[in-house]
């Protein structure tokens, strides 16, 4: 059982699609109108807003209304789950391959005896 929180699935099941990071990436220049993000992934409106509400599930985005316009912009450290939980799994394959290039060090060591 997975000791991190269930946000981080949320988070890694958004980033999984192409057409969702593509629309992050944007967003991380500058806030967006939902129809100028449709504009560029040639997708129907309605398939468009089931993205972004998978990204807003997620917590990746934040959107708001003023009139008929719906402005989506990403949300600062959003991903920092995402980067600790990398971080922990580095230092994790780190010390094994530490491990193994000690044991095969000593392998070879003991062998040249």
């Amino acid at each position: 059982m997975s000791k991190h929180s269930p946000d981080l699935s949320l988070l890694f099941h958004a980033l999984s699609d192409p057409t969702r990071r593509a629309m992050l990436s944007r967003l991380g220049r500058e806030p967006l109108a939902v129809s100028e993000l449709a504009g560029p992934t040639g997708l129907k409106l309605p398939t468009v807003m089931r993205h972004l509400s998978v990204l807003e599930e997620a917590g990746l985005i934040a959107s708001s209304k003023d009139g008929r316009i719906r402005t989506c912009a990403l949300v600062p450290d959003s991903l920092d789950p995402v980067r600790s939980w990398l971080d922990e799994q580095r230092e994790i394959w780190e010390a094994r391959l530490d491990r193994l290039e000690a044991f095969v060090a000593k392998s070879i060591t003991e062998g040249d005896s």
